[in-house]
């Protein structure tokens, strides 16, 4: 590309700068360390160069003209826009980045929570997570790793089981007090049911879904209560309001704590499941294979698991 001697330098743009902010050459000359002939030289010969007067020069001080003016707030715009590239730049460059995709349920129920073991571990590398409950389109996307629910086919991309899919009934132990015992599944489909309201093509479990699984010829009554954000499924089921469907791995720490009780009499298996997804033929950077190594590390502790 030929060189554009529209453009003035650099230099001297950013000396124009410091000169319009402050009105003054001297001070101008002050904040740059240097003198104020050498800031008057750069300003004549940026006037020069445009073939137009910046500066109207008043007693102890200069005034900007209309084409100053208008110089003054494109070219700080300019140099703030350039100076934020710059530090992000740097910042990038001390503090690598990778980009991790996954659904609102993962990243609330396991990711987050976990996340302070691994930057207390990897104190250089920098997370930034990407949420979504639609379809996640990894190729052409700046995702560098991505923890998707479904059945491991994903166009463009490797994938590797992480938690096979396990699910079972969940309720508040205020709730199963109440309406308890839940042992058959006739006394299942007459609870207040939660239902998790999913796009299609997501594939997650439904009420349907598990009795059928189940084999079972009873039909699940209608759900009290719909969602469709997995997150807010789970606090109505804490609060009593019904009972829900839990996935091991998501809900467990919320069991082990005693705000969920989970009802494994009726568990149900698939072959889907949460999926560790790379972009195909792409070479992972060390950020990412630390973060890959201690996401299986961890998800190992739980082998039996979802």
């Amino acid at each position: 590309m030929p060189y554009d001697d529209r453009l003035p330098p650099l230099q001297s743009l950013h000396v124009f700068e410091v000169a319009a902010r402050h009105l003054s050459f001297t001070a101008a000359a002050r904040e740059m360390n240097t003198t104020q002939p050498a800031i008057s030289q750069q300003i004549q010969g940026l006037e020069a160069h445009l073939q137009v007067p910046l500066f109207i020069r008043v007693y102890r001080g200069v005034e900007l003209t209309e084409a100053g003016q208008k110089l003054f707030v494109a070219t700080q715009s300019s140099l703030n826009t350039l100076r934020k590239a710059l530090d992000e730049i740097r910042y990038q460059k001390k503090f690598p980045r990778i980009n991790v995709a996954t659904d609102f349920a993962f990243a609330a129920f396991w990711l987050l929570l976990r996340l302070p073991q691994f930057r207390k571990k990897y104190p250089e590398v920098d997370i930034r997570i990407q949420t979504s409950q639609s379809e996640f389109e990894l190729a052409g996307s700046e995702t560098d790793v991505a923890i998707l629910f479904g059945d491991g086919e994903y166009r463009g991309c490797v994938s590797q089981m992480l938690i096979p899919e396990q699910v079972f009934p969940v309720c508040s132990p205020g709730y199963l007090k109440e309406h308890g015992p839940i042992d058959s599944l006739t006394q299942l489909s007459s609870q207040a049911l939660l239902k998790l309201d999913a796009e299609p093509g997501h594939r997650w479990l439904d009420w349907n879904g598990l009795f059928r699984s189940l084999k079972s010829s009873t039909i699940p009554g209608e759900p009290v209560l719909e969602f469709n954000n997995y997150t807010l499924l789970v606090q109505a089921a804490m609060a009593g309001q019904g009972v829900g469907l839990g996935w091991t791995t998501l809900v467990d720490h919320l069991i082990d704590d005693g705000l969920l009780v989970a009802l494994r009499d009726f568990t149900v298996h698939s072959n889907h499941g949460y999926f560790l997804v790379l972009p195909d033929n792409s070479e992972s950077s060390p950020p990412v294979e630390s973060f890959v190594k201690w996401l299986r590390e961890n998800l190992a502790t739980k082998a039996g698991g979802v």
